[in-house]
């Protein structure tokens, strides 16, 4: 039976809170970013915006790029959380397929926030040497992960880091028709694609 990496304990009053206070600030950074550009975006006005005090923002982020990151790093250890729960019972590749697409509901749940995201991150290139340190940190311990599950030397083998950085890639290509169609395509079925593509060795199409 495959896993259910759905179910998650529910949040406890004072956790419940702190979600919402860390996604009120990320949501008013997103904002005012996108209205405003983000050199013109102080810490004091994300505050203000999320009705919260400075010190308070300094209780979540460490900086305003931060903040505009969100919560990346949950991000990638939910997404690792699932993986261990998947990779015993199938294939690396699907395993990896499963997990992405319990990220990609979400994302669709929450389409407006991840739209704003990436015209942020279009209209602000200073953000992306953060982007990409971030990603590239995910994709090392995502690759640790796997290299563990099968046993094997990530320096010495290229399998783990080969899956990681194409299914990386496959992920970023569905994300980026799905931001080109203005979210009218499904992004799971655009994902499903990507995958499918890749489990046919990415052989010319028709």
């Amino acid at each position: 039976m495959t896993p259910d990496v759905h179910s998650e304990a529910p949040l406890g009053r004072r956790d419940l809170r702190k979600q919402q206070t860390r996604a009120a600030l990320t949501g008013a950074a997103l904002r005012l970013c996108a209205e405003r550009g983000f050199e013109h975006v102080t810490v004091d006005d994300i505050s203000a915006a999320a009705g919260v005090s400075p010190r308070t923002f300094f209780n979540y982020f460490a900086s305003k790029e931060d903040a505009v990151l969100g919560d990346h790093l949950i991000e990638v250890e939910a997404m690792r959380a699932r993986l261990a729960a998947l990779l015993p019972s199938m294939p690396v590749l699907e395993a990896i397929r499963r997990a992405v697409l319990i990220v990609v509901a979400a994302m669709e749940a929450d389409r407006d926030h991840w739209f704003l995201r990436m015209e942020v991150f279009h209209r602000s290139p200073q953000l992306l040497p953060r982007l990409v340190l971030s990603n590239a940190e995910a994709e090392r311990l995502t690759t640790e992960q796997i290299a563990v599950h099968l046993g094997v030397d990530p320096r010495v083998h290229g399998y783990p880091a080969l899956v990681v950085a194409t299914t990386s890639a496959a992920f970023r290509v569905a994300a980026t028709r799905w931001m080109a169609a203005g979210g009218t395509l499904s992004l799971g079925a655009l994902v499903d694609e990507a995958f499918t593509a890749l489990t046919a060795g990415l052989t010319d199409p028709g």
